[in-house]
C-alpha cells in the first residue's frame, strides 16, 4: 500500500514539473487599435442557370443559352447593372414546334431566337399594361430595330405577346427581383424575319441616251437613222455652188 501511494506521488510530482517546464500558454495577440473586420464582397450577378434548373422544364432552353454564348453575355450585363426581362419556353413548348423548325436554324439564327427572348429593360406584370409597342428585344444587333414584338395585356394580369408568326402568352412567374424579371411562356417567340424572304434588290435603271449636238458635223448615218445636214454645212455649199458658176 505504502509502495503504491509513493508512486503515485512520484507521478504527480514529475507531472507538475513538466507543467511548469512548459510555461504559461501564449495569450492570442489583440487587433491592432482601430482595426476592423474586412467588408464582405459585393453579391456576383443572380446565377440564370441556376434558377432555371429549379424552375424544372427548361433544359432545351438552358442549353440554347450555353451554345449560342448568350449565358454569358446575360451575365455581362446583369453584373454591369442592366435591367433586364427573359421569357422561358418550357421544353413542351419547343416540342410542340413544327419538326425540324429548330434544326433548321443556322448558329448565327439561334443566337437571334435567344436574344428575342430578352429585353433589354426590366418589367413587372403591371408594367406590361404601359408597354409602348413595338418593343424592341436584344435580337438584331445594335439598333434592336430589326426585331421587336408586341406586347397587349386585357386589364388583369395576362399578357400576350405578338411577333407575327406566334401569339403567346405569359404562363408564369420563374423569379423576380429589382433587376431582372424571368416570366415563362407557353410558346417559343419565333421571329417574323426569319421567314419572311428580304425585299428583292431593285435592277439598276438603263442609262439615257446623249443627245447629239445639231451644230456637230457626224456622220448622217448612225444606227439606221439619217441625220440632216447642219446650216453651216447647207450655207458652206451654197457659197461654194455659187464661186464655181462664176468661175466657170
Amino acid at each position: 500500500m505504502k509502495h503504491n501511494l509513493a508512486s503515485t506521488f512520484l507521478f504527480l510530482f514529475l507531472h507538475c514539473i513538466g507543467i511548469l517546464a512548459q510555461g504559461p500558454s501564449p495569450s492570442p495577440t489583440p487587433p491592432p487599435a482601430g482595426a476592423t473586420a474586412p467588408a464582405p464582397g459585393p453579391p456576383g450577378p443572380t446565377n440564370v442557370t441556376k434558377i432555371l434548373e429549379k424552375a424544372g422544364q427548361c433544359s432545351t432552353f438552358i442549353r440554347l443559352l450555353q451554345t449560342t454564348q448568350e449565358m454569358s453575355q446575360i451575365t455581362s450585363l446583369l453584373n454591369n447593372s442592366n435591367s433586364i426581362t427573359i421569357f422561358v419556353p418550357p421544353d413542351n413548348a419547343f416540342l410542340s414546334m413544327k419538326a425540324g423548325t429548330l434544326n433548321s436554324f443556322n448558329d448565327q439564327q439561334k443566337s437571334e431566337l435567344i436574344k428575342f427572348h430578352v429585353l433589354p429593360q426590366y418589367f413587372s406584370l403591371s408594367q406590361f399594361q404601359t408597354a409602348s409597342n413595338p418593343v424592341q428585344t436584344q435580337a438584331g444587333g445594335t439598333s434592336n430595330r430589326e426585331f421587336p414584338i408586341n406586347i397587349t395585356t386585357n386589364g388583369t394580369s395576362a399578357v400576350n405577346i405578338t411577333t407575327g408568326i406566334v401569339n403567346a402568352s405569359i404562363s408564369n412567374t420563374i423569379y423576380i427581383d429589382s433587376q431582372l424579371a424571368i416570366y415563362q411562356v407557353d410558346k417559343v417567340l419565333l421571329p417574323l424575319q426569319f421567314f419572311v424572304p428580304p425585299a428583292p434588290t431593285p435592277a439598276p435603271s438603263p442609262p439615257k441616251p446623249k443627245k447629239n449636238d445639231d451644230s456637230s458635223d457626224s456622220d448622217s448615218v448612225s444606227s439606221g437613222v439619217i441625220k440632216l445636214p447642219s446650216r453651216t454645212s447647207l450655207l458652206l455649199g451654197c457659197v461654194w455652188f455659187c464661186l464655181c458658176e462664176l468661175i466657170c
